[in-house]
């Protein structure tokens, strides 16, 4: 439907597009199911969007069949069928960039496909050849940690270069980190720099951002944190923990946090390895009941505390965290958000806190959704807001709580 409000020259052209759709105009089909997606001059309608997609897809739109193969994977418009997304990736991988990606994407997630590393980064480095900046960030970071593939720092800094030069955030942020680490602070200043100039960015974002507009926030977070990365923590006003990050696969931010949490004590686990290591299958979500035995299986001791979801309890909670980082040790913390673009209207999320700035109540997450080195800031008011899980086990017994992992020591 047209929306009222648009003045006349608006719905003239957008009756021109509906006609010209429903004369079998492939472009104008998706025009359409961009703006009904949207909300674009029209009311936004998922049903509509839908329907305009299918008849670009069926006429052999590549776009059109990315766009279709997103919404069966996401779930959000549509019931869930990953061998649906993934059947359509494939159909439209040679022609769309997006669509390689998103087929990278099912290979190294178990999306819809049994998991093939080396195919996903296959299909990520011809996107990254097209243009897709994403893609190419997502193979740099793989090969940067060794994650599904053989650690390639070569490789990895060619294709965050790669990233770079298309002016993708994340491979900006990622870039910035390899000089950063090698000491080169104008270099890693000058990347974050421009990272953090692409998007609209404030004192701090918050986890359940978009990726690119979440990348850019990370930079300028990266940058307010350069000087306090680089000296000693002071109990009681700062601490920061540094940590060997792990960028996660399709829905595998349990394991992959848990294997970051496992790599800083010693281990040499990826994320992918922990998954393994739980009964739920490869790109489902991972009770942590079983990445609590995990934990055990690869000589490990951790311990499950959990506090009450109200001030007392947050304030008991940041407590814990705060002494936990004064003693150098990070903590896995478990995320809900809500709202109604999550499919069942929330979703969950599995991430560490790495450490905290006193005097302005910031807390420092390693979050592997997001780009390589993982470190974000945080308010205390946010923390509050998405720290409480209901879902994250059976040993939650659907009791709403601040679940955490730490490192038992008795």
């Amino acid at each position: 439907m047209i929306q009222s409000l648009h003045s006349a020259d608006v719905q003239t052209t957008l009756k021109t597009l509906l006609n010209a759709a429903a004369a079998g105009d492939v472009k104008a089909q998706l025009d359409l199911a961009l703006r009904f997606r949207d909300g674009s001059g029209v009311l936004k309608d998922d049903v509509h969007a839908m329907s305009w997609a299918h008849r670009a897809a069926d006429a052999g739109s590549a776009e059109a069949m990315d766009f279709v193969g997103a919404a069966y994977l996401r779930g959000a418009v549509v019931k869930r069928n990953p061998a649906l997304a993934f059947a359509y990736f494939k159909a439209a991988a040679d022609e769309s960039a997006q669509a390689a990606f998103n087929l990278g994407q099912c290979y190294y997630g178990a999306q819809g496909t049994a998991q093939d590393c080396e195919k996903a980064l296959e299909w990520w480095k011809k996107a990254a050849e097209r243009g897709h900046g994403r893609a190419a960030a997502s193979a740099a970071m793989a090969y940067h940690s060794g994650e599904g593939v053989k650690q390639d720092a070569l490789k990895a800094r060619r294709l965050a270069e790669r990233a770079a030069e298309l002016n993708n955030p994340a491979g900006l942020v990622l870039l910035g980190e390899m000089h950063f680490q090698a000491g080169e602070i104008e270099a890693a200043k000058e990347n974050w720099t421009r990272a953090s100039k692409l998007h609209p960015t404030g004192a701090t974002g918050h986890p359940s951002q978009p990726s690119d507009i979440s990348s850019a926030q990370q930079a300028a977070d990266l940058l307010k944190l350069m000087d306090y990365r680089r000296r000693k923590s002071e109990p009681g006003k700062f601490a920061f923990v540094p940590l060997p990050h792990i960028h996660q696969g399709y829905n595998n931010c349990g394991s992959t946090a848990c294997a970051i949490f496992a790599r800083f004590q010693g281990s040499e686990i990826g994320g992918w390895d922990f998954k393994r290591l739980c009964p739920s299958p490869l790109g489902t979500g991972t009770d942590w009941g079983h990445l609590l035995e995990a934990s055990k299986k690869i000589g490990q001791q951790w311990a499950l505390v959990t506090f009450t979801p109200d001030d007392r309890g947050f304030a008991h909670a940041t407590a814990m965290l705060k002494s936990e980082l004064d003693a150098g040790r990070p903590v896995v913390v478990d995320f809900k958000y809500v709202g109604p673009q999550y499919p069942g209207g929330s979703a969950g999320h599995t991430l560490n806190v790495c450490g905290y700035i006193a005097d302005e109540n910031l807390y420092i997450l390693c979050n592997p959704a997001v780009a390589t080195p993982g470190i974000q800031l945080i308010t205390s008011s946010d923390l509050d807001k998405f720290w409480r899980s209901d879902h994250y086990g059976k040993l939650s017994k659907g009791v709403l709580s601040r679940p955490a992992f730490v490192i038992d020591n008795r």
